[in-house]
Order: C-alpha cells, then sequence, then structure tokens
C-alpha cells in the first residue's frame, strides 16, 4: 500500500524556519521525483520545490527561492522541505508528491500526501 506521511508543520513567527518530513513506503522510492506542493482553501495548488530521484538537480518556485531548500534521503525513503525567513504569504496546507513508475510498469503514477498545515503569523 502506498503511503506519503508528511510532518513538521505548525505555527511559527515571521522570519521563523519549518523543516517539513514526508515519509514513503509501498513503491521504489529511489525511482521516483519528489515534490512539494501547497494549497490555500479556494485557490490552485501551487508547485514550491521539486527534486530528482537521485536528489541531482532540484527546482523552486520564484517565491521561494533562496529561503527554501528541498532534499531526500533515499535510504530512508525521506524528503525534506527546509524552510527559512518564513513570511506570512508562506501560510498554506503543504503537500508531499510522488511521480515515477517502477521498473515493470509502462506508466508513470502520481501520488499524494494527506498535507500538513503552515501558518506564519505574528
Amino acid at each position: 500500500q502506498v503511503q506519503l506521511v508528511e510532518s513538521g508543520g505548525g505555527l511559527v513567527q515571521p522570519g521563523g524556519s519549518l523543516r517539513l518530513s514526508c515519509v514513503a513506503s509501498g513503491f521504489t522510492f529511489s525511482s521516483y521525483a519528489m515534490s512539494w506542493y501547497r494549497q490555500a482553501p479556494g485557490k490552485e495548488r501551487e508547485l514550491v520545490a521539486a527534486i530528482t530521484n537521485a536528489g541531482g538537480r532540484a527546482n523552486y518556485a520564484d517565491s521561494v527561492k533562496g529561503r527554501f531548500v528541498i532534499f531526500r534521503d533515499n535510504g530512508k525513503k525521506l524528503v525534506y522541505l527546509q524552510m527559512n525567513n518564513l513570511k506570512p504569504e508562506d501560510t498554506d496546507v503543504y503537500y508531499c508528491n510522488a511521480v515515477g513508475r517502477e521498473v515493470w510498469e509502462p506508466y508513470e503514477s502520481s501520488y499524494w500526501g494527506q498535507g500538513t498545515q503552515v501558518t506564519v503569523s505574528s
């Protein structure tokens, strides 16, 4: 059974930091690109950061460049989002996403976690 479980969200003051974690199970983690998305009520889900399956390349939304870092540990099946210098506009539910395929599959699959709330407020 495929699972992505996020943790690490919470309430933080502007300028503060949080580290989100997402632990994966039920698929070959090292074969999947991993991403973090965020979504506010009534808005579309937005890509925040993505990292290739081996961790060699990452890309970021312009709004978080220089503040957020995505990294992964394939041995532990974990992907992280280090968020620094947080701003009130970073307040959202953050979701972990996996995209890839098993060697025996002809097509890619996409999996989502349940989300973790990040609130930036004084």
